[in-house]
């Protein structure tokens, strides 16, 4: 893309997401080209308190609802999107999107395409969304599916159905899987603990730290080894942040999540999914 392309939509759709001055946004944008993550990480890199972006910013309104089934052994989530806060409040579009999580949990649907194909009454999910689409005037769709299998998984609905998180455990704990549910409803981590976040991720925020550093007058001249080192010592902070055990515990900072789940009776998390509107 060229500097020519950039318009002011795409300025303010950085500006949206990451909160950075429309100037800042439009020179991000145009040292990488119009590529928005890109420009994202531009920012950073130039020492804004940029937060990454996350997948699960995709559709803007919209109901999500999360649920388990009835023994507790399986979860699914389902984001049902669409263009305005007019229809995602409405107690019809509600209830459509809570019968398609319903199918959901019956059919024992293990993935999107699958919900889609899947029949509710003589009409399956796709048509029904067809349907619906005609009726409201706007578009609308199954934008998000997950799933989470394990000896117990927690589900929760958060802010008006904006959130919905599903959180496996190794064992049956209904309250610490409530509690740490609303945990990664409020602060949203990238991974249960350091050794699960995935690598191209570690990889970029030390790529951020280095460059950070390399802007630092304190450390003109220093060796490439040298920072990647004293970056590796900084991802400690990242991880304490934004890996769920080792996140400060919502409902008592005095304590991590690790060691609350301890206090619960051992519970480990296994895994968990959150989808939200953003």
């Amino acid at each position: 893309m060229s500097t020519a392309t950039i318009t002011a939509q795409d300025i303010n759709k950085l500006r949206q997401a990451t909160g950075a001055g429309m100037m800042d946004c439009r020179k991000a944008l145009m040292e990488t080209n119009g590529d928005f993550e890109a420009a994202i990480d531009w920012l950073r890199k130039q020492g804004q308190k940029v937060a990454a972006k996350r997948s699960d910013r995709e559709a803007k309104e919209g109901v999500v609802i999360a649920q388990t089934t009835a023994d507790n052994k399986t979860g699914i989530v389902v984001c049902v999107s669409c263009e305005t806060d007019f229809v995602s409040k409405n107690e019809d579009f509600i209830a459509f999107g809570q019968s398609i999580a319903d199918a959901a949990i019956s059919n024992n649907v293990s993935s999107l395409d699958e919900l889609m194909g899947v029949k509710i009454g003589d009409l399956t999910v796709t048509a029904l969304v067809d349907e619906k689409l005609a009726t409201i005037g706007e578009k609308i769709g199954v934008t998000k599916f997950e799933r989470v299998d394990a000896p117990y998984v927690a589900s929760y609905i958060h802010g008006a159905y904006r959130i919905g998180v599903l959180v496996g455990l190794n064992k049956e704990a209904a309250d610490a899987g409530k509690d740490i549910a609303m945990q990664i409803a409020a602060l949203n981590p990238v991974a249960v603990d350091a050794a699960s976040v995935p690598a191209d991720v570690v990889a970029r925020e030390k790529d951020i730290i280095v460059d950070q550093m390399k802007q630092d007058p304190k450390m003109a001249g220093k060796p490439d080894e040298m920072l990647a080192k004293i970056a590796d010592g900084k991802m400690g902070a990242f991880f304490k942040e934004q890996t769920l055990t080792a996140q400060a515990f919502v409902k008592d900072g005095s304590k991590s999540v690790e060691q609350y789940l301890k206090e619960a009776g051992d519970v480990k998390v296994t895994e968990f999914k959150r989808v939200a509107l953003g």
